[in-house]
């Protein structure tokens, strides 16, 4: 019994060790004399930001449009995943009191299993393919700007909410659906009146949470071509505009503070 108490930390120690010398992690060389005195020369850099007025009308147009990119790729990835979660959870598909009340044969039972097998496997692709790798196949696809960015943040968010959504739904109690059965409630009658009051509120507050996310991964999109701020920073890096990168930065951090206040009003509101 010791040993295998003692078995877990030995792992973790050796999977530290073994992950520190993968990454040539040098807290030494980042922290030390030199490492500091690079990184204060980059920041003198970066000061004063450029204000000018030019300017900071674009950046007040590219952030528009990495909010925009951001919504709509959230809204897209709500349909994805409303329109797969449902198939996706054991209970309404092929088990529990939703699949009992209209008593379905074998067939139909294997059908299900099928139904729910490809639902399942659609979710596990869509959030395995990372945002980025999205992004860049449909840059190539469609072209550069902000449409692949929407349809990147669309597929692979809606992976992520599509597993959390069956998670909630799987997770609810099945007592009151059964006395709405009991009670001759039909299917149709029990999935409105049973299931989806109770699980509405956990799929706004993923929605809201997978918003404050997509906001920041809408700028990384903009490193493949994606547009928004993210793109803008990429071309300030390469071309060594410190003080304009420094404005994007700051842009980014405005923005970025808005939206978590605004999902948290919204929550505070809606839940």
């Amino acid at each position: 019994m010791r040993a295998a108490t003692l078995l877990v930390p030995a792992g973790i120690l050796v999977l530290v060790l073994w992950s520190w010398h993968g990454t040539r992690f040098d807290p030494v060389g980042l922290l030390g004399a030199d490492g500091r005195a690079q990184m204060l020369a980059y920041a003198e850099k970066l000061f004063p930001p450029d204000l000018s007025p030019d300017l900071l009308r674009k950046v007040a147009y590219w952030s528009l449009e990495t909010f925009a990119i951001s919504f709509m790729g959230t809204l897209l990835s709500v349909t994805v995943a409303l329109a797969l979660v449902f198939f996706a959870s054991r209970n309404l598909v092929f088990a529990g009191v939703l699949f009992e009340v209209d008593g379905a044969g074998q067939p139909t039972r294997i059908a299900r299993i099928g139904l729910f097998v490809a639902a399942k496997a659609l979710l596990n692709l869509l959030r395995t393919v990372p945002h980025i790798v999205w992004a860049l196949i449909f840059v190539f696809a469609v072209g550069l700007g902000p449409f692949p960015g929407v349809l990147a943040l669309g597929l692979h968010t809606g992976g992520v909410l599509g597993k959390l959504f069956a998670e909630v739904v799987e997770d609810i109690e099945t007592q009151p659906l059964a006395a709405l059965q009991a009670a001759g409630a039909s299917r149709p009658q029990v999935f409105f009146y049973g299931v989806l009051p109770r699980v509405l509120p956990q799929f706004l507050a993923y929605s809201l949470y997978r918003w404050e996310v997509n906001i920041r991964e809408a700028i990384i999109l903009g490193y493949v071509g994606a547009g928004g701020l993210g793109q803008q920073i990429q071309i300030a890096i390469s071309l060594f505009l410190e003080n304009k990168l420094l404005t994007l930065i700051l842009a980014i951090y405005l923005m970025v503070t808005l939206v978590d206040y605004l999902s948290a009003y919204l929550r505070r509101r809606l839940l």
